[in-house]
């Protein structure tokens, strides 16, 4: 199963963590992306892992009229209180290509939008973030993070911290329930309901090359809870999901 995080673990655009930096200047809008590879699990529990590629966005700055906010500068620590937009993306679920889910049905490819809030300081930084499903699964999620941040020189920054992740009853059934047409002796049939639904750790690294070009990385481990953890779905398959991902940043800068 396909799963898509922009801007690490969320589609990040921080409104007000940064001084109003923007001046007559400035470009209109400057913005970073990222594209590379990621391997994750298939699925959510499952044994096999999958390469896939990997893609990411965030906002550097604004300076359009009286919306102005940021730093053009993607080295600028964006400091404080901010607001996110956060964005994910779960892949189509095949049960037919894995025998560990047969006679399950499968799972269109999910979007999940929402809001969050951050917190940065130069050495510390947290979020929420929560978002609605749409798709695959019609469900209510939220995140949360920390981060401690090491800065060995200009160029590197070090991150590692703890994620939680939680689901209301409707997307952790969708994803770890066994419906009484779906079971079977090897998925027997199953209930799963809301609350935490995994806990880890992210520990990422970016390496700015110049003020254009980057290198982003992450390793991510998540431990399935609660009702998650007790789904046949995991019992028949991991209880740890590892991750990681490497890929260039581009930071773009537009006037208008």
């Amino acid at each position: 199963m396909t799963r898509l995080l922009l801007a690490s673990t969320t589609l990040a655009a921080t409104l007000l963590a940064a001084p109003l930096a923007a001046q007559s200047a400035d470009p209109a809008l400057s913005f970073t992306l990222r594209g590379g590879v990621a391997s994750d699990p298939a699925y959510f529990g499952a044994e096999e892992y999958e390469v896939k590629p990997d893609l990411g966005f965030g906002f550097n700055s604004v300076n359009i009229g009286p919306l102005q906010f940021g730093d053009p500068d993607p080295r600028t620590d964006k400091l404080g209180f901010g607001l996110r937009g956060s964005f994910n993306y779960i892949g189509m679920r095949d049960a037919s290509e894995y025998d560990a889910l047969t006679g399950l049905d499968d799972i269109d490819a999910a979007v999940e939008l929402g809001l969050g809030v951050g917190y940065t300081t130069r050495n510390f930084a947290a979020f929420a973030d929560v978002r609605q499903g749409f798709g695959g699964h019609t469900g209510v999620v939220a995140e949360a993070g920390a981060d401690a941040i090491l800065r060995p020189s200009d160029q590197l920054t070090l991150t590692a911290g703890p994620r939680v992740l939680f689901g209301n009853s409707e997307y952790t059934d969708t994803y770890f329930g066994v419906s009484s047409s779906e079971a079977s002796v090897l998925n027997p049939a199953y209930d799963a309901d809301g609350g935490l639904v995994s806990a880890g750790m992210e520990f990422g690294a970016t390496y700015q090359i110049n003020d254009v070009w980057g290198v982003e990385t992450a390793v991510t481990w998540d431990r399935y809870m609660n009702d998650a953890a007790d789904s046949p779905i995991v019992e028949n398959g991991r209880e740890d999901d590892w991750g990681a991902r490497v890929g260039l940043t581009r930071t773009f800068q537009l006037g208008f």
